[in-house]
């Protein structure tokens, strides 16, 4: 057995029987494949799965797009917040966050309390190929995608490796990341261990 079967055979072993005792919070840029990865850990873990943004759309009656250019970004990241913060109010599931919402210092605080984050994290290329492939991105609806991204990455990915697990969301199989966030969360003492209702405000 080679390293690399040897590794990719300890990963799964890790994954195994792993069952968090908080809500997985993915955060990470657009295109970094949180959505995809959060239904696969749900259907995994046995997890009911949320979409922050799909909940945003529920509650407004308008799509994150419409909310963007009727409301405006500050509308839409008080709208983000308080959804977010009902969500984690809520029995254990996978969370997939829109890109910005990590970066709300509230919001993060509400994560560390309540749930464990994982950073899915993706370089330039993978992300623009990805986006590309959708043109309901607000961000960047106006600009060009390649500089809009480039600028979000270099903004953005310090407060992201704040999260609790970091893993690269790469061009390989979806169930190969999803294993490996299994492991790493699996290996973390954070999602091992039950949020303190006392702490929460």
């Amino acid at each position: 057995m080679d390293l690399q079967t040897r590794q990719t055979a300890e990963t799964a072993a890790r994954a195994q029987g792993f069952t968090p005792s908080r809500t997985i919070v993915l955060v990470g840029l657009m295109g970094a494949g949180k959505t995809k990865i959060g239904r696969r850990l749900a259907v995994r873990l046995n997890l009911p799965f949320f979409d922050s943004d799909t909940e945003i759309e529920a509650a407004a009656g308008e799509t994150i797009e419409e909310i963007f250019r009727n409301r405006g970004e500050a509308v839409f990241r008080d709208g983000e917040r308080r959804v977010i913060a009902r969500l984690l109010g809520q029995p254990v599931h996978v969370l997939a966050t829109g890109g910005g919402a990590f970066m709300d210092p509230a919001t993060r605080d509400l994560i560390a309390q309540r749930g464990v984050s994982v950073w899915l994290r993706a370089d330039l290329d993978v992300l623009l190929a990805r986006v590309a492939r959708r043109n309901n991105r607000p961000l960047l609806q106006r600009q060009d995608p390649r500089s809009v991204l480039a600028e979000l990455i270099e903004r953005r990915h310090p407060i992201y490796a704040e999260a609790d697990v970091v893993i690269d969301s790469g061009e390989g199989p979806l169930e190969a990341t999803t294993t490996r966030v299994i492991a790493a969360l699996a290996g973390s003492e954070r999602a091992s261990r039950p949020p303190n209702p006392e702490k929460e405000e």
